[in-house]
């Protein structure tokens, strides 16, 4: 597919994607992962690049082929380095994660089983929160090293 800007011919220049598709719950998958643990959850874009690219999770810091994969260049030097896309940037504002403490505090007076319900529950809200605030567009690094920022739609699907 090209999409006839000369510039942005090549299959390894990220320049050229105009579009990313992100599934929501691969949104609201990975922000939650960041956000409750120590590991680096985000949506990874993969060349060859194209006009239309889908985003799809990656933990960072994962073992790729025996060597710790921490978003680097591919196996040859010249290959282009897959993108990465913070979940943070896909939604229009982050709410708070649901607490397991904040949630029982809330409910002190019901009985176990109901806390871990209404925490449940609260935690569902969130999720369906941020599946419903994800953004129409984001700024994706242009794989250049020199800062360059490329403006691309977002495509919520699911």
């Amino acid at each position: 597919m090209t999409d006839g800007d000369p510039a942005a011919s090549g299959s390894d220049d990220p320049r050229r994607i105009r579009s990313i598709a992100v599934h929501r719950d691969d949104v609201a998958t990975a922000l939650e992962a960041t956000l409750r643990s120590e590991r680096e959850v985000v949506l990874r874009v993969t060349p060859p690049f194209s006009g239309r690219m889908r985003a799809r999770l990656h933990s960072l810091g994962t073992e790729v082929g025996g060597e710790a994969d921490a978003g680097e260049q591919n196996d040859a030097d010249d290959d282009p380095a897959p993108i990465h896309v913070d979940p943070r940037d896909l939604v229009s504002a982050v709410p708070p994660y649901p607490e397991v403490d904040e949630t029982m505090a809330e409910h002190s007076d019901a009985d176990i089983e109901t806390r871990r319900e209404r925490h449940t529950e609260a935690v569902e809200s969130w999720r369906e929160t941020i599946r419903g605030s994800v953004v129409d567009g984001v700024e994706l690094d242009a794989g250049r090293g020199d800062g360059e920022t490329v403006a691309v739609d977002v495509t919520a699907l699911g």
